[in-house]
């Protein structure tokens, strides 16, 4: 949540929350998406990121998504998302902001398979630049460390900022 009502405040025109899952099962206080939708974010709710796709230079240009339909309950106590065949769709996007949790998404692994990571699935990154193994992209916050608090991952975020600017201005990996 804080990432995507971030996104808005910093000038994104549109952001979205997609989750496999109903709103009914979303890991957030009500509170929490009460003031995200009042702020503008959009709900994209029993709806699955499935790959990214990028344009011919390897820019990000939008998101493939499929349909979800809940079915039984799986070990969290909380109804299983199931894909719907055919329902697959593009979502057009500049950037994406991966944040689903405190442990790694085996989703990075599987549609990424050129980013190294280690162990658990967490990226690994150069210390002090935090450049991924992918060219022009870079990674900081739980997803490198895994859980840790909110000062670290800001901090992080901040020198990213900071080395993705003179990758943008620069050109140079």
């Amino acid at each position: 949540m804080d990432a995507v009502r971030c996104a808005l405040r910093l000038g994104a025109k549109n952001a979205y929350i997609i989750y496999r899952r109903s709103e009914a099962e979303m890991p957030a206080r009500a509170e929490e998406i009460k003031h995200a939708k009042e702020e503008g974010v959009q709900f994209l709710c029993l709806t699955s990121p499935i790959a990214f796709l990028g344009d011919e230079k390897g820019w990000l240009r939008a998101a493939r998504c499929q349909k979800m339909e809940l079915g039984e309950p799986d070990k969290s106590g909380r109804r299983r998302p199931i894909p719907i065949p055919g329902s697959e769709f593009d979502l057009p996007l500049d950037v994406a902001i991966v944040a689903i949790g405190t442990t790694s998404n085996p989703l990075i692994q599987s549609t990424t398979p050129d980013l190294k990571t280690r162990e658990g699935g967490y990226i690994v990154v150069d210390p002090q630049t935090l450049k991924t193994s992918k060219v022009g992209v870079f990674a900081a916050g739980d997803i490198v460390t895994g859980a840790a608090t909110v000062i670290l991952a800001m901090g992080a975020g901040r020198r990213a900022a900071f080395y993705i600017d003179e990758y943008l201005r620069t050109g140079k990996w």
